[in-house]
């Protein structure tokens, strides 16, 4: 990784571009702790979103920690390896 930190709008981004939104959801702080399921996103919407977070930043997550991420809070701290 460049350095930087991946934050919750950077992972809003990326979600989108991968999987699009749920009507009526929004993501940010406050729903840092929402299981994706909730927000809308499965597994297969977190691989893709594990794929465009690779390419972008150089942060390599295997397939079981992109799907065992189940919220928010829990991915962005797989990615900034917390």
């Amino acid at each position: 990784m460049s350095g930087q930190e991946i934050t919750i709008d950077d992972l809003k981004r990326v979600l989108t571009e991968a999987a699009g939104v749920e009507d009526g959801v929004e993501i940010g702080s406050d729903s840092l702790d929402t299981e994706f399921e909730e927000l809308g996103y499965d597994s297969l919407a977190l691989l893709e979103v594990a794929g465009r977070i690779q390419r972008e930043y150089g942060v390599e997550l295997d397939d079981d920690t992109a799907t065992s991420a189940r919220t928010p809070r829990l991915l962005l701290s797989a990615v900034n390896g917390g």
